[in-house]
C-alpha cells in the first residue's frame, strides 16, 4: 500500500475498503500481531515532536488518514486520479469492519478499554447496527496503574475468545504506546488503536455534523463539546501540525 510521510508519519492512501480488506487479511494471517492506526494531525504533530510517541508510531503496520488535513496533504502529492474522496475515520472505520465480518466465521472481535457500562452498550449496539459480526470479548481495564498480571490476563482472554480483531480504547496516547510496547507479545491478530470510537458508538459522546466532519472542522465542534479537555490539545497539536507543515514545505 502507497504510503507518503506527512510531517514524518508515514500515511497509507487509502480509504475504507482498502483499510478494511487490509485489516481483514493481516487478520487472517494468524501469523503475528498488527497495529493500525487512525491517525489525524494530534497524532501526526504528537509523533513529530514526542520522541517516545515517535517510536511507538514506528512500529505501526498501517496508519491511515483519519483527519481531513491528512487527506488534503496526501492529495496535494497524488495524481488525480488516485486522489482520496474521503478520510479514514476511526470511528467509521470500525463499524465497516464489523460489517464487513458479519457472518465470517473466522473474523471475531474484541474491545479492550472503556468502563464496563461502555462495553455493554458497544456490545448491544453493534448487534443492531452489524448484526451478524461477532464480539467475542470484551475486557474493561482498570483505571490508573494496572496490576502486574494484567498483560497476561488481557492475553489469556484473547486467546480464549479466538479474537483475531481487536479494538483498543484507552485513549491516546497511552493505546498507541502499550500496543507499541506490547506488539511482540500480543497474541496474532490486528490491533486498532481506535480513540474515542467507543464513546461515540456507545452514545455518549455526540459526533460532529457531517458537513464539519466533511470541512475538516470535527475538532472545532469537539472543542465546543468539551471545552476544558480539549482546548489545550487542539490549541497545541493543530499549531504543531501547521507549524512542521509549512516548514517542510519551505525546506522543500
Amino acid at each position: 500500500m502507497l504510503t507518503i510521510p506527512v510531517i514524518g508519519l508515514p500515511i497509507a492512501a487509502t480509504d475504507y475498503a482498502g483499510a478494511v480488506a487490509w485489516a481483514i487479511e493481516h487478520a487472517r494471517a494468524g501469523d503475528r500481531a498488527y497495529a493500525v492506526e487512525a491517525a489525524n494531525t494530534h497524532v501526526a504533530a504528537l509523533a513529530r515532536s514526542d520522541v517516545a510517541f515517535g517510536e511507538a508510531m514506528g512500529r505501526f503496520d498501517l496508519i491511515c488518514p483519519d483527519g481531513m488535513p491528512l487527506v488534503w496533504v496526501l492529495n496535494s502529492r497524488l495524481a488525480a486520479a488516485d486522489k482520496l474522496a474521503d478520510r479514514v475515520y476511526g470511528p467509521t472505520l470500525m463499524l465497516e469492519t464489523l460489517k464487513a465480518s458479519a457472518g465470517v466465521g473466522d473474523l471475531r472481535h474484541f474491545l479492550l478499554g472503556g468502563k464496563p457500562a461502555t462495553l455493554a452498550k458497544l456490545t448491544q449496539a453493534f448487534a443492531s447496527r452489524c448484526p451478524g459480526a461477532v464480539i467475542a470479548g470484551t475486557h474493561a481495564p482498570p483505571f490508573g496503574e494496572w496490576p502486574a498480571d494484567e498483560f497476561d490476563r488481557i492475553c489469556q482472554k484473547l486467546r480464549e475468545s479466538g479474537a483475531n480483531l481487536i479494538w483498543v480504547g484507552l485513549g491516546c496516547p497511552r493505546q498507541e504506546h502499550w500496543i507499541a510496547a506490547h506488539k511482540d507479545r500480543l497474541p496474532p491478530g490486528v490491533y486498532f488503536g481506535i480513540g474515542a470510537a467507543f464513546a461515540f458508538h456507545a452514545g455518549e459522546v455526540r459526533q460532529a455534523p457531517p458537513v464539519l466532519q466533511r470541512m475538516g472542522l470535527e475538532w472545532l465542534y469537539r472543542l465546543c463539546m468539551e471545552p476544558r479537555r480539549l482546548g489545550q490539545r487542539y490549541l497545541t497539536y493543530n499549531s504543531l501540525f501547521l507549524y512542521h507543515f509549512l516548514r517542510d514545505k519551505t525546506r522543500g
